[in-house]
């Protein structure tokens, strides 16, 4: 239940998220997910994308610094707290978050919510036991 994610360096300067994302449009790697935390300098731009060890040998390739990282994509129920439930569980578990951002597939109706955790697996597993929809690559990637 992994989903790979890339982190890229990027210089928070006019015309870089054209040029990156122009590198994956030409090589057909569609964006899946993007966030964006930044600095008045640089930002890390964090992306799931359908082919993301491709993704990752041309970005190097283009002089990107990037590097692959995984995370979960979890399908909350659409009800109040259950985002809250979610922590609960992890934190139950000893399990942190680094962070959290969140994207909707194009064909459902629910957003997915992106984690990184320090425990993959143990998360997974954590999330799972308590009925929490881990969504597969495929899904994400599709």
């Amino acid at each position: 239940m992994e989903i790979k994610q890339l982190s890229i360096f990027i210089e928070n300067q006019k015309g870089h998220l054209a040029a990156l994302t122009d590198v994956l449009n030409r090589e057909n790697i569609d964006i899946r997910a993007i966030s964006v935390f930044d600095t008045s300098e640089y930002g890390i731009l964090r992306m799931v994308v359908d082919f993301p060890d491709r993704a990752l040998k041309v970005l190097e390739k283009e002089g990107f610094t990037a590097k692959i990282s995984d995370v979960l994509a979890i399908e909350p129920e659409d009800k109040p707290g259950s985002l809250c439930e979610v922590f609960k569980i992890l934190d139950k578990n000893n399990i942190d978050i680094e962070y959290i951002y969140s994207f909707v597939l194009r064909k459902e109706e629910m957003p997915l919510i992106i984690l990184k955790v320090n425990h993959h697996e143990k998360g997974v597993e954590a999330l799972q036991n308590a009925g929490i929809k881990v969504v597969s690559k495929e899904a994400v990637y599709r």
